[in-house]
């Protein structure tokens, strides 16, 4: 079975530093884009990025603060927060798309339970 497992939420100050994790099984992690997507209470879910075999890509509101990496041999994609923000509070999901990376949620079939990031003072 195909199984995605995001860690690494907290609570963080304005300015702060988090690194999540999404540890997948199931599948051949260089063969697929891996998402990360974020929703708010009473906000539409929102792409923050997506790493892909050849590229990655970040919506505006995180680009310049966040980084998402791989590391295949550890079947585990990394999402890097720097400066964090209060309006970066949101409930964090990784999920597994194709081959391509998409901005759209309904493109990706498999995904993470979440994890909660809290950016206050």
């Amino acid at each position: 079975q195909v199984h995605l497992v995001e860690s690494g939420g907290g609570l963080v100050q304005p300015g702060g530093s988090l690194r999540l994790s999404c540890a997948v099984s199931g599948f051949t992690l260089d063969h697929y884009a891996i998402g990360w997507f974020r929703q708010a209470p009473g906000k539409e879910r929102e792409g923050v990025s997506c790493i892909s075999v050849t590229s990655s890509q970040y919506a505006d509101s995180v680009k310049g603060r966040f980084t998402t990496s791989r590391d295949n041999a550890k079947n585990t994609v990394y999402l890097t927060m720097n400066d964090l923000k209060p309006e970066d509070s949101a409930v964090y999901y990784c999920a597994r798309g194709s081959y391509y990376c998409s901005v759209y949620h309904n493109d990706f079939g498999s995904w993470g339970q979440g994890t909660q990031v809290t950016v206050s003072s």
